[in-house]
């Protein structure tokens, strides 16, 4: 603990945002520099906890107040150490976790928490501003061969653990580009895509192979699959979103968020578009059905593509401002939060409820809708609408954000017949395998909808267990018997 009073001297600081005029004009990250001797300050606030609870926030078991002190102490190759000791990709949870350690840190049972996710972030930036991450191929191979299904966060790193362990590992990814909901579910405000590109270009020189465009299932059967590879982990994430099959849906004009926000990072990317095929919010009043994270990205690049109007809505009630009494420390604090994109403007709706999409010549043009309560209900919560409350909201771009139902089961789960637990979702052992041999699992396919750094965490649990079936042991850690289950939401 490099300064015992840190804590009560040194007061919460994270960066600022740019301007919401500048930044609403590009699809640049949203967040200034941050010094480093205010980094290095805000490392000072870590009281070294008895019990770093803080650990049992982390799904990946970060060691958290090793590298808070070690960047007090300006000592930052030994704090990347650290960080790279745990987790796979620093710089994706640094930019997007909503950071549950936080949320579990000590100092916040009274007090404004530790700033560890920007600790994390600033470690791995200087790391490679320092030219200190550079590929570690292995030093033997093994000649076994892995085959992953994915290249989001659970694939890439289960991808990355096998590779150093000395596998012969192959990224299949239906998407053009690698990197999964990574490359193509996250803005670029949100997450640079240079981020993610330089850390494929560590894995290949590590000696993993990417196989973009390729749709297992349909290109190269799950039968074809298992008779070239030693091992299989499926990684494909909870992909099916959730529907609203209410009278209208059929209308033009309503989408999935999943169709409309890889199109503007591809237009991000370079690629040529033609305007039919491109969903835009250009002048456009739009509502966005869904409250979460996903539906905060529809909203921030709905701003960038300068929409007329935009409103958000939610069915459940406001969260406080605070934790209440059946939310205490260390759970996951369910407050009221504003993102950036919610800054940038837009009206949030809560407790309302859609009844109907009304149109004209075949596209929306307007939703119907109705205020509700949750009440119990014969024992169940339940949504109960209130009499007198209907309204009519003008909108012709309607964006469904109301999360995922699991992995599609066409194609390649079908063909392989794994096992579905009741949530519809891949069935895994404690060691990650599924019911067809030599076949495993992880993150969002087996956990259903979740947060990156649990698909992390799951993706090194994975590449552990199949390193064990395919070798008889194993020194790749697995991470989940030193993190916690908690699950912060799913």
């Amino acid at each position: 603990m490099g300064k015992p009073t840190g804590f009560m001297e040194i007061p919460r600081e994270t960066p600022s945002r740019r301007p919401i005029p500048e930044r609403v004009n590009d699809y640049l990250e949203v967040y200034n520099p941050f010094p480093e001797e205010k980094l290095r300050a805000q490392g000072a606030r870590c009281m070294d906890c008895g019990i770093p609870f803080c650990h049992q926030g982390c799904p990946l078991g970060n060691l958290i107040p090793d590298w808070n002190d070690l960047v007090y102490r300006n000592q930052w190759r030994a704090a990347l150490d650290r960080l790279h000791a745990t987790n796979n990709f620093p710089e994706f949870t640094g930019t997007l976790c909503p950071a549950p350690c936080e949320a579990s840190c000590v100092l916040g049972i009274n007090s404004d928490p530790v700033t560890i996710k920007q600790v994390e972030l600033s470690i791995i930036d200087r790391g490679w501003a320092e030219g200190w991450v550079v590929p570690e191929p292995p030093k033997v191979r093994t000649g076994k061969t892995v085959a992953i299904v994915g290249s989001g966060p659970a694939g890439l790193a289960a991808a990355q653990q096998l590779a150093r362990a000395g596998h012969d590992v192959t990224v299949f990814e239906r998407a053009d580009r690698i990197g999964g909901l990574l490359r193509y579910g996250i803005p670029d405000f949100k997450m640079e895509k240079w981020r993610l590109d330089r850390r494929l270009e560590q894995m290949e020189a590590e000696g993993v192979r990417f196989r973009p465009s390729t749709n297992v299932g349909v290109d190269i059967t799950a039968k074809d699959l298992l008779a070239q590879f030693d091992a299989v982990c499926l990684c494909g994430g909870a992909t099916e979103g959730r529907d609203l099959k209410i009278p209208g849906r059929d209308l033009k004009g309503i989408h999935f968020a999943m169709e409309y926000l890889p199109l503007q990072n591809k237009r991000g990317a370079g690629d040529q578009l033609a305007d039919a095929e491109f969903i835009t919010a250009k002048g456009k009043a739009v509502i966005i059905i869904g409250g979460g994270d996903t539906g905060a990205d529809c909203l921030g690049t709905a701003h960038r593509q300068h929409c007329k109007s935009v409103h958000q809505f939610e069915i459940v009630p406001r969260p406080p401002d605070s934790r209440a009494p059946i939310n205490p420390w260390p759970q996951w604090s369910n407050i009221f939060r504003v993102s950036s994109a919610h800054e940038e403007g837009g009206i949030r709706e809560y407790q309302i409820s859609t009844k109907r999409f009304v149109g004209e010549n075949g596209h929306v043009t307007a939703l119907e809708t109705v205020r509700v309560e949750m009440k119990n209900v014969d024992g169940r919560m339940q949504f109960v609408e209130q009499p007198g409350t209907e309204q009519i909201y003008k909108g012709d771009l309607v964006l469904l954000a109301m999360g995922f139902l699991g992995p599609e089961r066409p194609g390649l789960l079908e063909q392989l017949g794994v096992n579905l637990d009741a949530q519809g979702n891949v069935k895994a052992d404690a060691d990650k395998r599924t019911s067809i041999d030599k076949v495993f699992t992880a993150g969002d396919m087996t956990r259903g909808q979740s947060l990156i750094v649990w698909a992390i965490a799951e993706g090194r649990h994975a590449a552990h267990s199949i390193d064990m079936f395919l070798m008889g042991q194993s020194e790749l850690p697995r991470p989940l018997e030193f993190g916690n289950n908690a699950r912060p939401f799913n």
